[in-house]
């Protein structure tokens, strides 16, 4: 019986909140990954939950270890090994992990104490992760319906090389005489840039040399315009799907 539970729409974008936080346990993780592989939507789920948490850490102030911390952490790694009478007799019997009853409690404590972990993860990664490696700076986009958390296109890019705009899950036709119109604005600039018309459910790719600029906070968007493009070189129909980029 699979550990981890896929169907529900609530318990999937839970799971995925879960695997980013790195909280699921050895088992559940494996068996997420391999669901994950192919699974358009699920990498969506991941997706989003990454830009909900990158976006908690420019929240977070840096904060220096405390100077006792690691000779701490050092000798609490190389403590021998708990005596009997540390070790309970009888400890309580715990449900299987995939009771449902216990799934239920998990997803209770792990909702309830998501902010916290959030936090905490996040300003540990700020404080003591190693510099990344020099590489070409990626970005990531996901484009969600305005006002709601449907998501629809995925933009992922990389500095210097190639844009793809990924489609996620079932993408509903286009209306005859009508196209689906990819732009991008930055911060700050006066107006968005036509990036082509796409078609539904289709990936697409372009070069990012094609673009005015790429940064963090970039605004991606897909709107409905005339078969032919916008005929003003600016959106006139309605936003369909939207996001802001995030750096990797």
């Amino acid at each position: 019986m699979p550990v981890v539970s896929l169907d529900d729409p609530h318990e999937r974008s839970a799971t995925a909140g879960e695997y980013v936080l790195g909280t699921l346990g050895a088992s559940e993780r494996a068996e997420f990954e391999r669901a994950l592989g192919g699974d358009a939507a699920l990498q969506a789920e991941v997706y989003a939950w990454q830009d909900r948490l990158l976006g908690l850490a420019g929240r977070v102030a840096p904060a220096e270890p405390a100077a006792g911390l690691w000779p701490a952490i050092e000798t609490r790694l190389h403590a021998g090994p708990a005596t009997s009478a540390e070790i309970p007799t009888h400890p309580a019997a715990m449900p299987a992990a995939n009771d449902p009853a216990w799934r239920r409690l998990r997803r209770w404590q792990w909702t309830s104490g998501l902010a916290i972990a959030a936090s905490l993860v996040l300003a540990t990664l700020l404080v003591l992760r190693a510099p990344a490696p020099a590489d070409a700076p990626r970005y990531l986009a996901v484009l969600q319906a305005p006002g709601s958390n449907t998501t629809g296109w995925v933009v992922e890019a990389t500095a210097g090389g190639q844009l793809r705009l990924v489609p996620v899950g079932t993408t509903e036709a286009v209306p005859p005489g009508k196209a689906l119109q990819f732009w991008t604005k930055a911060e700050g600039a006066a107006g968005p840039t036509s990036l082509g018309l796409v078609r539904a459910g289709q990936v697409t790719e372009l070069p990012v040399a094609t673009l005015p600029t790429l940064e963090a906070r970039q605004l991606f968007e897909l709107t409905l315009e005339p078969e032919t493009g916008s005929p003003i070189g600016r959106p006139t129909g309605p936003i369909l799907f939207v996001g802001r980029s995030v750096r990797l």
